[in-house]
């Protein structure tokens, strides 16, 4: 891999991705929809909008970054700050262009205010007290824009959603580290996550129960030592926890294939984090 490439893959943090495909597969399943072309489109859009919103997080971190990580593309001289902000709009009008071209104007419903949402946490939300939640909005609005918007997947959504809001309330914490309630109550969470999941059959328990042992694991460590390198762990594992979590959503429909499918990317995703974190 050529350096300008590996910066780019840097970015975007690439490997990340492999949490966003199980978003629009857990819409699809809630709301009914077969795993096909419809939904493997959709689940391209999404991953365009996520690394976009990649880009545009080291763009918008750049001054930041020099200081507290000035390993990250942008600060090292390895990308351009012009480079970042043409690859993430280039990316999002991909994605919407994606999402309008698979779902017509019911996916387009969904991918213009998903997109909106990113550019906004970036850019003004995500140093207010508003950036968990826009960020939570963010993967509710992936998981339903697999579904098409349909009232279905928004069970699945908001759980999601809540996942995604305490893992981000808790990466506010990943250069200074915190005091031990924080993870604490990132830990609750994932628990109440567990326990919103319901009564489920055999794979669908034990792929949540995977969200919850690993998930929670490193979050119970970051608890009894909330110095920074812990909660980058937890943090870290939460990111990657999305995957049995929307695994285990997937499951709980019946779609058991479509669930295997998207929980192979588990190991791989952590694997890749050694070489590009996802934080």
């Amino acid at each position: 891999m050529g350096e300008p490439v590996k910066a780019l893959v840097e970015l975007v943090r690439a490997p990340a991705a492999l949490t966003v495909p199980g978003d629009a597969v857990a819409g699809a399943a809630a709301s009914g929809w077969p795993f096909g072309r419809r939904t493997l489109a959709l689940t391209g859009a999404s991953v365009c909008i996520y690394w976009a919103g990649m880009a545009l997080n080291d763009y918008a971190d750049r001054h930041l970054d020099a200081m507290e990580r000035p390993e990250r593309p942008i600060p090292s001289g390895r990308v351009s700050p012009g480079t970042a902000l043409g690859v993430a709009t280039g990316l999002t009008a991909g994605g919407l262009g994606i999402a309008a071209a698979a779902g017509g104007k019911r996916a387009l419903r969904v991918a213009l205010p998903l997109a909106a949402t990113v550019w906004a946490y970036d850019f003004v939300l995500k140093e207010t007290v508003f950036g968990p939640a826009a960020m939570a909005a963010a993967r509710t609005l992936d998981v339903l824009l697999g579904g098409g918007g349909a009232r279905a997947a928004v069970p699945a959504a908001l759980t999601v959603g809540a996942h995604t809001y305490a893992v981000t309330q808790l990466s506010r914490s990943e250069v200074d580290g915190a005091k031990p309630a924080l993870p604490a109550a990132t830990l609750a969470a994932t628990a109440g996550v567990r326990v919103a999941a319901g009564r489920v059959g055999p794979l669908a328990s034990a792929l949540l129960g995977t969200y919850a042992l690993t998930t929670g694991r490193a979050q119970y460590d970051a608890v009894r030592d909330p110095a920074a390198p812990k909660i980058r762990r937890a943090v870290g594992a939460g990111i990657h926890g999305m995957i049995p979590l929307q695994a285990g959503l997937i499951a709980r429909t019946g779609a058991w294939r479509s669930a295997l499918a998207v929980a192979a990317a588990f190991p791989i995703a952590r694997a890749l984090s050694r070489k590009v974190s996802p934080t």
